[in-house]
């Protein structure tokens, strides 16, 4: 089996804005390997949102080739599109993104409703992984009764519950306080030991220091990729 879980090949984006087309992404080509830590930066409009969009199969490239984990993701149809995000991707959204009415446990257990497993294995691998976020204690609450490193960390669980190829993480501290969000990134660390490719999208220079290898966008195009050695990751 192959290494690479994410291969892209010149990836354009282009928008057409009343009559004039808007090039973001000007031909983007790397490959992100499996247990992987990734973050992915650049300053506001370089195309790292953009970026993000294509790499979690939320947006299809202009042109360009996308593969993910074997599957070529480029060409694919919507209905296509979202199966392969729920089996392959598992997201962390700076909004948490949890829906209100439903528990803890219920919306960690969201993901395999759309996977098509039944009740008892849903709530069984839902527990699975809060106790691995250290939430167990806060299952059967909602999102309004937990703090927001709480809700972050309901989210976190969410996106592993799958088991998916890749945990995509846009500014999962960007709501939280210092003190929260470096507990929130110990534990995309300790995701990332347990063999868990991790790609962060982030603006903030000291939540990049988690990673191990460091992408900078600047205009549509890479403008760095750096492999950190083992010393100077946090």
């Amino acid at each position: 089996m192959s290494d690479t879980v994410i291969h892209l090949e010149e990836i354009k984006k282009n928008y057409i804005m009343g009559r004039q087309e808007l090039q973001v992404l000007k031909g983007i080509s790397l490959d992100i390997l499996r247990n992987e830590y990734v973050a992915l930066m650049g300053p506001s409009g370089s195309g790292k949102s953009t970026l993000m969009n294509i790499l979690g199969c939320l947006d299809s490239p202009s042109s360009g080739k996308y593969i993910l984990n074997g599957h070529d993701v480029s060409t694919m149809l919507d209905n296509n599109l979202a199966d392969i995000r729920n089996k392959e991707i598992g997201f962390v959204f700076q909004q948490f993104n949890l829906l209100p009415r439903l528990s803890a446990l219920e919306n960690v257990a969201l993901p395999l409703v759309y996977a098509g497993i039944n009740k008892k294995t849903r709530l069984e691998m839902a527990q699975e992984v809060l106790r691995k976020v250290d939430l167990m204690d806060r299952s059967h609450h909602k999102p309004n009764e937990l703090s927001g490193g709480q809700c972050q960390r309901v989210a976190i669980a969410r996106a592993l519950v799958n088991n998916p190829s890749i945990i995509l993480a846009d500014e999962p501290t960007g709501n939280l306080d210092t003190k929260t969000s470096y507990e929130i990134m110990n534990i995309f660390a300790q995701i990332h030991d347990e063999g868990n490719t991790v790609v962060l999208v982030t603006h903030e220079q000291d939540i990049s220091n988690y990673a191990k290898r460091v992408i900078r966008l600047r205009d549509g195009v890479l403008e760095s990729d750096k492999r950190k050695d083992a010393a100077s990751v946090v």
